[in-house]
């Protein structure tokens, strides 16, 4: 650790928190060539998995990829730690596969800060920041407890779950933002000092039991995929995976666990009042699932170790803040678990949170130049999440201090554009989560093909290697190759091939066929153009799988592509931050409420704003080119040069 008798020193860059979204935000700020600072309560927790032991999850692996693809380090670390793997709905398209990993708990943290201490230009500090110092409307600093100061051109705010926050077991109640931490009591009041709106959001975490008390013969082992895919495109060791793989298993609430969790809703602090945050819709507490789902006599419930070596065993999906008591009993009821030791009990975190809606797409603040926010302090939930916006707070602060153009990636370039576009614009009044369904062009935005899509921006950036992205040249090449091939070998119509077509029930060929127009047929894929005599030369599975989708789903792709064409226009439309609503004719007073309020980027985002309708976007792009076309006029007569921008 570096002392703190630096005050005398510009940093370019502060961050504020050492989870998920610090990390991502701290490494991409220091590959680009900026000093950076990450300041955390305790450098010990730097990079630890607060909740559940894995990295990923429906629409959540597509987030680690695109990190990954980017030049981030979450898909590094997750495969350096990885105990098993698996891929979600592999069975259904590849628009909604998405990637999970449990991890090794105190591996990942370990390895992480082993990563961060080897970065260059990133030192760690350990202390509490309790205010944001301004010159003007611009960051200049930090302000500590202890009254020292460290100033900086940028600083990123990523504190998590720990803005003033409380955990509740039961009634009991104490400080702090996880078991064993300390609360960051000081800093929401200099935030919202600075006009930014706070609100309480509410998590929560399941009760931790010693594995030796487990009867795993009761439950049903889940193992991992027999051909695990690595979450890394360009991290690779010769053993893979690298840990041992091992189990999961499941086991299942019943109507007794029910009851007994129904009897004791009074001794809830979610039920009688004492949490007021708002808890997350989409991974509710085993109290919300009984009051939701009340007709449904069983939840199914994932018992996760927590390491190779460790005792912990997670159970996923009993999230509670009942009493320690009340947990014993509904739990000692499960199918396995009637012998079970706690290690640890359940319990919730209350937190602040911002309105997200006070950022620009970059996560920078609208009003203050240099301060960004990323994570749950914007109202999200999830490491995968936080390290989205990490990444993306980390670059914008650093092509800041570089003088760069802002690095923005819409809902049209990836599933992170998808999360900071909904932040931005709507706020988040409950945890948000990220799904698959959020993403109106999924299907181009797979999580096979996030390097193709990110990482030549991730190069340009300066977070992905010269020697990586070789790598990803390499691949593209090879699948343009591939498909070359597959366009010009055909197959004849020829005893052989109709008695191997027809023996598996499939109609013979009439005529010559391209190997790439055969594997348009659902029933064929690489493996049975194999059989027939096609192969590529020496592929690597992520390569023959690029090919057999983009061949396959090629209609529907270009369809996607052809959409887009038309949507980028309106989301290159930009609308000047300082921009007067009420100069604008035909729109109502509640519309030019809501776009003063949010203040949209382009017309793209304008255009979704809830409450906004077609025509007041018209409105809004025919002033707009009213306004540039009096623009050009009044350069002409005053013969000033045009900017290319007016062009």
């Amino acid at each position: 650790m570096e002392s703190l008798n630096s005050s005398d020193v510009l940093w370019d860059v502060i961050i504020i928190g050492g989870g998920h979204a610090g990390c991502e935000a701290a490494v991409a700020s220091a590959k680009m060539g900026c000093r950076t600072a990450l300041v955390t309560l305790n450098p010990e927790r730097i990079g630890f998995m607060s909740c559940n032991p894995a990295m990923g999850g429906l629409a959540k692996g597509q987030l680690v990829k695109e990190i990954d693809a980017l030049g981030g380090v979450m898909g590094i670390n997750t495969d350096k730690t990885a105990i098993q793997y698996r891929r979600l709905n592999s069975s259904k398209g590849p628009a909604v596969r998405s990637s999970r990993a449990q991890c090794d708990k105190a591996l990942y943290a370990q390895r992480m800060q082993e990563f961060l201490a080897s970065q260059p230009n990133l030192i760690v500090l350990s202390t509490e920041v309790t205010e944001l110092l301004l010159n003007k409307n611009s960051i200049k600093g930090v302000r500590m407890r202890d009254g020292s100061e460290l100033h900086a051109r940028a600083v990123v705010i990523t504190s998590g779950t720990f803005l003033r926050a409380v955990m509740h077991t039961g009634f009991d109640q104490t400080e702090g933002g996880r078991a064993g931490d300390i609360a960051a009591q000081g800093l929401s009041k200099s935030i919202s000092d600075l006009g930014f709106k706070l609100s309480r959001l509410k998590t929560g975490t399941p009760p931790r039991l010693h594995r030796r008390s487990i009867d795993f013969s009761r439950t049903t082992p889940q193992p991992g995929d027999d051909k695990p895919i690595p979450f890394s495109f360009y991290f690779r060791q010769k053993q893979f995976p690298i840990l041992p793989q091992i189990e999961c298993f499941i086991t299942y609430t019943n109507p007794q666990a029910h009851e007994i969790i129904e009897k004791n809703f009074d001794r809830s602090p979610m039920y009688t009042g004492v949490i007021q945050g708002i808890g997350p819709r989409y991974c509710p507490s085993i109290e919300d699932k009984v009051k939701r789902f009340a007709s449904r006599d069983r939840h199914q419930l994932f018992l996760e170790p927590e390491g190779l070596l460790a005792d912990e065993i997670y159970v996923n999906g009993i999230s509670t803040s009942l009493p320690r008591d009340v947990q014993e009993q509904f739990v000692r009821v499960i199918p396995g678990l009637e012998r079970a030791e706690f290690i640890r009990y359940g319990y919730a975190v209350e937190y602040d949170c911002i309105d997200a809606r006070q950022l620009k797409s970059t996560l920078e603040s609208k009003d203050i130049s240099g301060l960004f926010f990323a994570g749950q302090v914007n109202g999200t939930s999830g490491y995968e999440e936080a390290g989205a916006q990490g990444l993306i707070a980390g670059i914008n602060a650093a092509q800041g201090v570089l003088d760069r153009e802002p690095f923005i990636l819409s809902r049209l370039d990836g599933y992170i554009g998808v999360l900071v576009d909904d932040l931005v614009l709507k706020g988040a009044d409950e945890p948000y989560r990220m799904f698959t369904s959020r993403a109106e062009y999924r299907l181009l935005l797979r999580e096979d093909n996030a390097d193709l899509r990110l990482s030549e921006m991730g190069h340009h950036l300066g977070l992905l290697a010269d020697e990586e992205y070789r790598q990803f040249e390499q691949k593209r090449e090879a699948i343009t190759r591939g498909r070359q091939n597959l366009r010009e070998f055909y197959f004849m119509p020829s005893e052989k091939t109709s008695l191997w077509l027809t023996s598996r029930g499939w109609s013979p060929l009439k005529d010559r066929i391209s190997a790439e127009a055969l594997l348009r047929r659902p029933e064929i894929g690489m493996s049975e153009l194999g059989e027939l005599g096609f192969s590529l030369s020496n592929p690597s599975p992520e390569v023959a799988e690029q090919i057999e989708i983009q061949v396959k789903y090629e209609g529907y792709i270009q369809r996607d592509l052809d959409l887009l064409a038309g949507v980028r226009k309106s989301e290159q439309t930009k609308i000047p931050s300082e921009f007067n609503y009420d100069d604008v004719f035909g729109l109502s007073n509640e519309i030019k409420g809501r776009f003063k309020s949010v203040r949209p980027e382009t017309i793209g985002q304008a255009g979704r704003l809830p409450g906004i309708t077609p025509a007041a976007v018209a409105n809004l792009m025919i002033f707009l080119k009213m306004r540039e076309t009096q623009e050009i006029e009044r350069k002409k007569s005053l013969k000033v040069p045009l900017s290319p921008g007016i062009l």
